[in-house]
């Protein structure tokens, strides 16, 4: 297809990373593929604000209806757009302040939210995977991207953090449910487990997803096992994602769970394996032979998977079987991510 012709088409399950500051033939062919529904920007795309917003304005003008454009842009050490944008402090910043000074603390979270968010929008980009909502009790990972330890904390200043995101005008994601912060290995590099039972983490992590369910409009799934729970990673269990999110905490949502590749490259690419042969509904060699077109695209840094793990019809496994052909022969050293929209 000719440059400056709009794809007509009804965009896929897949969110891709881009390689650089500007698209070249490749990623014009990645983005115009029918697998593909958005994009996830990084630093790695961005040099000033009058680039970026060129380079969203050509991936808006790429297909009909649009793709998505996505970001993490929490603030802290997770903030990919800093030049030209309002440095944001981590979340723990407004933790601390709520000890001090509660009616500022809840102000300033609000205010948070909501600069964030509009500065995203006018930059072109849709949506910021926002907040987290962990809780700060030792991961390495989480931190001071988390408000605070305390669960009432995290929820009182989490609702005026997604006010602000609203009030913006953008969409809100809680991350990382039903809760990563409380143990200390990273999940995108290793497989974590929390060996708590399902009353002491409902009594604590789960307290804040709860609490702002009806205001969440998605949530992000950790990539931890709560074996007491279920022997499978919380984004691939019927439990945590069906019964518990969907049956008792909300009837609406988006539910992505992100697997991380190319960081430590064994550890990762074994974790990838065991999940991706655990999604409901996809035998083990459908997953087998998705593992193996990302180990043959080369896959260079962070990936993300979000996938139905509960519906998989007819529909989803002709995506899949599309994904694999996206990927098989592939030299992409970008992001890839796969979102479930609920239907």
């Amino acid at each position: 297809m000719e440059r400056g012709v709009k794809a007509a088409q009804a965009p896929g399950p897949i969110l891709v990373g881009l390689s650089g500051i500007d698209l070249d033939a490749d990623d014009v062919a990645h983005l115009r593929h029918p697998a593909v529904g958005g994009v996830v920007l990084f630093t790695r795309n961005f040099s000033c604000r009058d680039q970026l917003e060129r380079l969203v304005a050509r991936i808006r003008d790429l297909r009909d209806p649009r793709l998505l454009v996505c970001i993490d842009q929490e603030g802290g050490r997770v903030q990919r757009l800093r030049d030209g944008y309002t440095r944001l402090p981590p979340l723990a910043v407004l933790g601390k302040l709520l000890d001090e000074d509660r009616v500022k603390a809840l102000d300033m979270a609000y205010r948070h939210g909501r600069v964030m968010a509009t500065e995203m929008l006018a930059s072109g980009i849709d949506l910021s995977f926002s907040p987290v909502l962990d809780l700060d009790r030792g991961s390495c990972v989480i931190g001071d991207r988390a408000f605070s330890r305390h669960p009432q904390a995290v929820g009182e200043l989490g609702r005026c953090y997604l006010s602000g995101m609203h009030d913006a005008g953008m969409k809100t994601t809680g991350k990382h449910f039903p809760g990563h912060g409380s143990v200390l290995a990273d999940s995108h590099v290793d497989d974590v487990v929390d060996s708590r039972s399902l009353a002491e983490i409902e009594g604590a992590d789960l307290l804040p997803f709860s609490d702002l369910a009806g205001a969440l409009d998605a949530m992000m799934i950790a990539h931890v096992v709560y074996p007491a729970v279920d022997s499978l990673p919380a984004g691939y269990s019927r439990i945590w994602l069906q019964d518990i999110l969907r049956g008792k905490l909300a009837k609406r949502s988006v539910s992505p769970t992100c697997l991380d590749f190319g960081t430590k490259e064994p550890a990762s690419h074994g974790a990838v394996r065991q999940r991706i042969s655990l999604l409901q509904g996809i035998d083990k060699e459908r997953g087998k032979e998705i593992v193996k077109a990302i180990k043959e695209s080369k896959l260079k840094v962070q990936a993300q998977i979000m996938e139905d793990q509960v519906r998989v019809n007819s529909k989803k496994i002709d995506d899949l079987q599309s994904v694999i052909q996206l990927l098989k022969g592939k030299d992409f050293g970008i992001d890839l991510q796969f979102i479930n929209m609920r239907s």
